[in-house]
């Protein structure tokens, strides 16, 4: 028994990134629509290792085991006891509600239960005395960049400028928003940026426990390989129930998706596969909901997508504060049925001008693989103008497609955003308010800007532009004098990573050494 539990005394870090919906808002959620997903160099980070290092002796007659989640950003350590037979989760602390995490707890449940659902009898008995012995001791953290440091900056005396935010420790303690409702005190919430950190905390968590227990096995040299697939959608499918369970309702998974997978283009599971386990867990053992889970038809559609080369995802965050994602899709949802005719056409409309960024977007990444040093000279010329002055860049041919393609893809921006906008005025919700408005149409008139926009559902959470060259560097210099803060986020198509070290024994987080598993 040493010997095996010498086996599981290691330590097991997964990442995964934050998100970016560049098209599919609101579409997404119903099939076949699809959306382009970008993930993102900030990410999140579980940190499995045992409670115990040593076996204690009575442990055998237990029915339950010890699990202690730390989140230093927040400056919380809550303790839990787990049932192993049920798989609940009892939580021990003296400040039960204010240290719960439910994206944690769904992610472990569901993590054990499925290693459960998987081993056979002799593993699972092994598997049971080991977590009874050994318990589970959790840490996670998340990138900066999932959270508003305004205020933090702004103590600080500093600029609002990318340099300030990188002067700040990583995994920096957490600003609270300590704004009022109805003239009493509200409860804190985290200030997000909507990169999705619940999914991107979710499937760390899974990830590493998964690795942890031995149920999936990513390796260096597996990256193709039949076994390395089939662990990434086990995370993947395990990821995204513990996300619906603790979301209370079943959402379209982009955020879980691109958490594990990386970028893409998505189309949306069908929801019944999840929503039937949400009605078998009350008559069923949780450890057979997750078997039938992984056994379920998952529908969902990826395709690979990038970013063409040479340009550049920037995001920055306006300051005005986020908007709640669950009740602007609400107030769509009630558009449609009020008024079935004119939010079919506005659907159409937004769903046609979606396709066509994309094409224009895949165009140039095919144009780039063609003839890369007349693509490279063009996006370098273009990079220096404001778009209007993008024509006289181009003096043959495959110049002049380039162009062309670029151009297609801003008109395709500014269609989006036209029904966006229409669309959160009949529902009458700010999908674009008038003060991202203005500061969009500003962003797109500079020179080298190919796009921009408010990402996923809309409001007041950062907006993303796509810049061509080194342009990005002028545009945070034009957010800053606009109060609008540049964050230090860029794309990085990868998903889910097991890490081969502590982040924070590294001075800059997006250099730890990971081992790619997508």
């Amino acid at each position: 028994m040493a010997v095996l539990f010498a086996a599981y005394s290691f330590v097991r870090i997964a990442s995964a990134p934050g998100k970016v919906l560049i098209t599919g808002g609101y579409l997404i959620l119903e099939r076949p629509n699809a959306g382009i997903v970008l993930s993102t160099n900030a990410r999140f980070y579980a940190i499995v290792k045992p409670l115990y290092d040593e076996l204690r002796p009575d442990s055998w007659a237990w029915s339950w085991t010890d699990l202690k989640l730390t989140s230093p950003q927040m400056s919380r350590e809550t303790m839990y006891k787990m049932s192993l037979k049920h798989f609940a989760l009892q939580c021990t602390s003296r400040q039960v509600f204010e240290a719960r995490n439910p994206f944690v707890e769904y992610a472990v449940q569901y993590a054990v239960a499925a290693a459960y659902s998987t081993f056979d009898n002799n593993k699972k008995d092994l598997l049971h005395k080991l977590l009874l012995q050994a318990g589970f001791d959790i840490t996670i953290l998340g990138s900066n960049d999932f959270y508003s440091y305004r205020n933090e900056i702004e103590a600080r005396g500093l600029p609002l400028t990318p340099e300030s935010l990188a002067f700040l420790p990583p995994f920096s303690s957490i600003t609270f928003n300590t704004e009022q409702s109805n003239g009493q005190n509200s409860k804190p919430e985290v200030a997000k940026t909507g990169l999705g950190s619940s999914a991107a905390m979710t499937t760390s968590v899974v990830a590493a426990l998964l690795n942890y227990l031995g149920v999936v096995n990513f390796s260096s040299g597996s990256d193709n390989g039949d076994q390395h697939q089939e662990s990434l959608n086990v995370v993947h499918i395990i990821a995204q129930t513990a996300h619906c369970m603790a979301q209370g309702k079943v959402g379209s998974g982009f955020d879980v998706s691109s958490a594990v997978y990386g970028s893409h283009r998505y189309v949306r599971f069908s929801p019944q596969i999840i929503s039937s386990a949400q009605n078998a867990i009350r008559a069923m053992p949780l450890e057979e909901v997750v078997a039938d889970v992984l056994k379920g038809m998952w529908d969902h559609e990826r395709t690979k997508f990038s970013l063409p080369p040479l340009m550049n995802l920037l995001l920055g965050e306006p300051g005005i504060g986020g908007s709640s994602t669950p009740s602007m899709v609400g107030a769509v949802k009630n558009w449609q049925k009020s008024d079935p005719e004119k939010s079919l056409d506005t659907w159409k409309r937004l769903s046609e001008a979606n396709t066509s960024l994309e094409l224009q977007l895949n165009i140039l990444s095919k144009l780039a693989e063609d003839h890369w040093e007349i693509y490279k000279s063009v996006i370098c010329s273009c990079s220096m103008y404001q778009s209007e002055k993008w024509v006289e860049q181009a003096n043959e041919a495959i110049s002049q497609e380039i162009v062309k393609a670029l151009i297609g893809a801003r008109d395709s921006m500014l269609n989006i955003r036209s029904h966006m906008k229409l669309m959160g005025m009949a529902a009458g919700i700010p999908i674009e308010p008038e003060s991202q408005t203005e500061l969009l149409d500003a962003t797109m008139n500079m020179c080298g800007v190919l796009l921009a926009g408010v990402p996923g559902a809309g409001g007041f959470d950062a907006v993303f532009a796509v810049t061509l060259g080194d342009s990005g560097n002028n545009l945070a210099k034009a957010w800053s004098s606009h109060n609008v803060l540049a964050l230090l986020v860029s794309e990085d198509p990868r998903g889910v990573c097991i890490e081969n070290s502590d982040p924070r024994t590294n001075q800059i987080t997006s250099g730890v050494s990971s081992v790619r598993i997508v």
